[in-house]
């Protein structure tokens, strides 16, 4: 990097200083992450705006199997911003609350030169596919979406709905002391546990019902065909900002992507489920639909070429859908610009994953074809 503009990015990049991480640690932020090294202290030089914290407690390296849970939260930081973390070793977690200590913080941005050895640069090799995958989410959306806690974690926090603190409660609960007659039984004898209060993500909810209340059998099906009423019921949660559905795909995205965590791909299969199976919606929000097929593109060039094969291909979901789309977008009513960049992007995808979108799909999964030329979304 240029020595000026790494000095300018040094002055105008805001700065995490992370105290304490224990060696080993693996550590990232947006796309990339690495193992944190004796001497690391932070990183520097990172753009403002929104950005993706994460790190596991643990040595990958020397875990000899063990399986390290990742934990995350959005940060939106400002230019020149300093935060300070220190780390928790009985929580094995980053604590921020030095942050609000405006002393310290002024100490740290006195030796900052000093500290500068210790800081790891922001990877700016990855912004650009960062910007990609999170252009539509906002400060606000995230903060709408993430858990109360502010934390995002790869494992599920659960707890039993009753806690048994007495004697006498516990004498209440079926004893465990005797043997099961049956499956039943033993399974009402575990105790029900639910997500610690907090903990959960608050995505929009879709609906389980497609149609409107009262609807006549033929309404019924024609919904169940076309997805628009449920869409349009998504939607009113954004009031005048429809697009905020696309930066709550991403949202889930990158939960699952970065973050490792599971609901958050089950949250995108609804959400793409419901935009792509929604043919009058189609006409009438071209904008959408052009902005969805450029958030898609950047989002299914980041994962392997495999993966759905091995994964979403047991319910052949992802080809079954974007059937549906490319199906639904090649209608007469369909804005001609939206028709040709869907056009592009399924002879792109074709290309990548060697599908065919135009034959049966009850007769086989994903098979290869003939290659179309080279694609570019631009």
């Amino acid at each position: 990097m240029d020595p000026d503009v790494a000095l300018r990015l040094f002055e105008e990049g805001a700065t995490l200083v992370l105290l304490g991480v224990p060696q080993g640690t693996e550590l990232g932020i947006d796309c990339k992450s690495w193992q944190v090294g004796p001497r690391f202290r932070g990183i520097k030089m990172i753009p403002p705006g929104l950005h993706f914290l994460h790190y596991s407690a643990g040595n990958p390296s020397q875990s000899r199997g063990e399986i390290f849970l990742k934990t995350g939260f959005f940060l939106s930081l400002r230019p020149r911003e300093i935060l300070l973390a220190k780390w928790d070793p009985k929580e094995e977690d980053l604590d921020f609350s030095a942050s609000k200590n405006q002393e310290e913080v002024g100490r740290i941005q006195a030796s900052l030169q000093e500290l500068d050895p210790y800081l790891g640069p922001y990877p700016y090799d990855m912004m650009r596919k960062w910007v990609s995958l999170t252009n539509h989410l906002s400060k606000e959306l995230v903060q709408n979406l993430q858990p109360l806690s502010g934390r995002i974690s790869s494992y599920c926090d659960i707890i039993p709905e009753v806690e048994f603190r007495h004697t006498e409660d516990r004498a209440q609960h079926p004893r465990n002391d005797t043997a099961c007659t049956s499956m039943k039984e033993g399974l009402e004898r575990l105790p029900r546990m639910k997500q610690r209060e907090g903990t959960e993500l608050r995505f929009s909810a879709i609906p389980k019902k497609t149609y409107p209340p009262g609807a006549t059998p033929a309404q019924i099906t024609q919904c169940s065909l076309d997805l628009s009423y449920a869409l349009e019921t998504v939607l009113k949660n954004y009031g005048p900002q429809p697009h905020h559905i696309l930066g709550e795909l991403q949202f889930a995205f990158v939960c699952f992507l970065v973050a490792n965590v599971y609901e958050g791909f089950e949250h995108w299969k609804g959400l793409l489920a419901l935009l792509c199976r929604s043919e009058e919606a189609m006409v009438k929000q071209k904008e959408l639909y052009l902005e969805l097929i450029a958030v898609l593109y950047h989002q299914l060039g980041e994962i392997p070429t495999d993966f759905f094969v091995d994964i979403v291909s047991q319910d052949n979901f992802l080809t079954a859908t974007l059937q549906d789309f490319f199906q639904f977008a090649r209608g007469s009513s369909v804005d001609g610009t939206l028709r040709k960049r869907a056009e592009k992007f399924k002879g792109h995808l074709t290309k990548k994953f060697a599908w065919d979108f135009d034959m049966d799909m009850d007769d086989c999964a994903p098979v290869v074809v003939d290659l179309p030329e080279e694609f570019t979304l631009e």
